[in-house]
């Protein structure tokens, strides 16, 4: 799905066709007014869209700072899900990596929701994505991950965690946050799941090694959730299946991007020598 695409759905949907765009993967975001509208790439997403919006209405009920739904159901406007928010106030500062800690330790700390949280499938768009590169990937590529993939599937099966598991982010980085003039709020509640709460700890762990977020900077995220997860001997595991799923995410772009694609070969090249310094670069 491209812009015209989306703002052809916005359309349809009766929302202005002239809203901004804000990010564009597999969804689009545009800010329109007083609101924030989600476009879903395409209908296999609608389920996805129901349960988020089923997570917000939990997480509201809860008291933890998150952004909040305009409508309670998702629309399916030609073949995509649409969703509606509303929109947060400008934001204050940055986000940093301590805010966001705190704001897991809210998410850790909340038993089983009523609705139905699925575990932590990170490794479940791998094919989706590698299907949507096509032939502008090497198939051999595709290959190294998916065989990637099936071994880090299984070994994350079987890890013993150090925290309880539970409701988790599922896509915990600082992007997800918003700190607006009442202080820190989630955002993208897509991924919100029930398994190992080290999943959310790992994704700062390869924001550290992998995309160049300062030592001082992940030291301050250890230091507000009270614990380094590369303490754990999982960590390696969890790691690996996260960055098989990067890779693949980042095919998805490659046929109309030459800059994913040259990102993509980046990443697997790295994957392929076993070098776990080379620097990846956020798309």
């Amino acid at each position: 799905m491209d812009e015209t695409r989306a703002r052809e759905v916005l359309v349809a949907a009766g929302l202005p066709a002239g809203a901004t765009l804000l990010a564009l993967g597999e969804n689009a975001v545009f800010a329109a007014g007083d609101l924030v509208v989600k476009v879903g790439r395409d209908a296999e997403l609608l389920p996805r869209a129901e349960r988020e919006l089923a997570v917000a209405s939990w997480l509201a009920e809860a008291g933890v700072p998150a952004v909040r739904a305009a409508e309670p159901k998702p629309r399916l406007v030609a073949g995509h899900p649409v969703t509606l928010w509303h929109r947060l106030a400008d934001a204050v500062r940055p986000a940093e990596p301590a805010d966001l800690a705190g704001l897991l330790l809210l998410i850790h700390a909340l038993p089983s929701p009523a609705v139905e949280l699925p575990r932590r499938d990170l490794l479940g768009g791998v094919e989706r994505w590698l299907r949507l590169a096509g032939e502008a990937i090497d198939p051999a590529d595709a290959a190294y991950l998916r065989a990637r993939r099936d071994g880090f599937a299984e070994a994350a099966a079987t890890l013993t965690p150090r925290l309880p598991p539970g409701p988790i982010h599922g896509d915990a980085l600082p992007r997800n946050v918003h700190v607006g003039p009442d202080g820190p709020v989630l955002v993208d509640l897509e991924t919100v799941s029930s398994d190992l709460r080290e999943h959310d700890l790992v994704v700062m762990a390869l924001s550290r090694d992998r995309y160049g977020l300062a030592p001082a900077a992940y030291d301050a995220f250890t230091d507000a959730y009270g614990w380094d997860v590369r303490e754990w001997d999982g960590c390696a595991v969890l790691r690996g299946a996260r960055e098989t799923a990067g890779c693949a995410w980042v095919a998805q772009h490659a046929p109309a991007d030459p800059k994913a694609l040259a990102e993509f070969r980046r990443r697997v090249a790295s994957l392929r020598e076993d070098d776990p310094e080379v620097r990846w670069y956020a798309f």
